[in-house]
């Protein structure tokens, strides 16, 4: 039993007998405990045969005393709290686009069945986010892809399509689906593999699908870049449908015709990380896919 909380069940008291037999010890052990206190250097008790009193020492003491045992119980409520997966910290990774992609309807969700679980969004390249997950700096990710690396598990999140990006001005901007094939001479920005590898992959194998060489003239690192050269003119892109949300001038996003390539996403993790709060998370994600209307 803590000193300081058989020296706050004294002060309330004011007598060792009755506070010993409130507390269930006997009477010696109490009298060692504020004896060992007051050698900090004051007395922290006056004793007399009926009854005792706390001294100007003791009651400041008595102030300090119960706010730290105040501190202790917070503290371990708090622990309590996090154990069971209803409070704490996530640090969660995404790629950029994939804001588009439910990423904030899923979190929405989580936040409101858990108000007390923070999640912190930290925006980072997929293959990033793997390497911090594997080594337990991140506590799940929003990558590309639809297979996650070796001892990483993932979850699919709905499929987006890959689209044809290209400047309002261009002759072929009106029409409602367009063929990769009628384009094998037009110029093409293109996203840096390192930066998105299944992405990339994807368009390379729409390319083919096609059966065109792609004429790639700019490489990006990000897809607004991605999107700005295209309304300025530097070519056309191959990107996902869902940046049409990001609502920019200057480009239009037109369906491509006979060849419908999915964009994937996934919400990876590290099963050896797994924390109660994480476990919640992952519960709360799943649901709130499933709720989410088909594409």
């Amino acid at each position: 039993m803590h000193p300081y909380w058989l020296l706050v069940v004294l002060a309330e008291e004011l007598h060792f007998g009755r506070a010993a037999q409130r507390l269930a010890i006997t009477q010696p052990p109490l009298s060692t405990a504020i004896k060992s206190l007051e050698e900090l250097g004051a007395a922290l008790f006056m004793r007399s045969k009926t009854r005792g009193q706390l001294t100007p020492a003791g009651a400041a003491f008595l102030v300090e005393a119960r706010r730290l045992l105040e501190g202790v119980e917070r503290a371990k409520s708090v622990v309590r709290s996090v154990d069971q997966g209803m409070s704490g910290r996530l640090e969660v990774g995404f790629g950029g686009t994939l804001l588009f992609r439910d990423i904030l309807t899923i979190i929405g969700q989580f936040k409101r069945e858990l108000p007390g679980i923070e999640v912190m969004l930290r925006e980072m390249p997929s293959a990033e986010q793997f390497d911090c997950l594997l080594h337990g700096r991140l506590d799940a990710g929003f990558g590309h892809g639809g297979m996650a690396p070796p001892k990483l598990k993932s979850m699919p999140l709905k499929e987006d399509e890959l689209v044809l990006c290209l400047p309002v001005e261009h002759p072929r901007a009106e029409e409602s689906v367009i063929d990769l094939r009628n384009l094998a001479d037009e110029p093409f920005v293109m996203f840096e593999r390192e930066m998105n590898p299944a992405n990339h992959d994807a368009v390379i194998g729409l390319f083919s699908q096609a059966g065109i060489h792609p004429r790639i003239v700019h490489y990006t690192r990000n897809w607004m870049t991605t999107m700005s050269m295209v309304s300025e003119g530097c070519g056309l892109a191959i990107v996902p449908g869902t940046l049409c949300r990001m609502r920019m001038t200057g480009m239009r996003l037109v369906p491509l015709a006979g060849f419908a390539v999915p964009a994937r996403g996934m919400l990876v993790w590290n099963p050896a990380f797994v924390t109660p709060g994480l476990e919640r998370f992952l519960e709360s994600a799943t649901r709130a896919l499933a709720a989410l209307p088909p594409r």
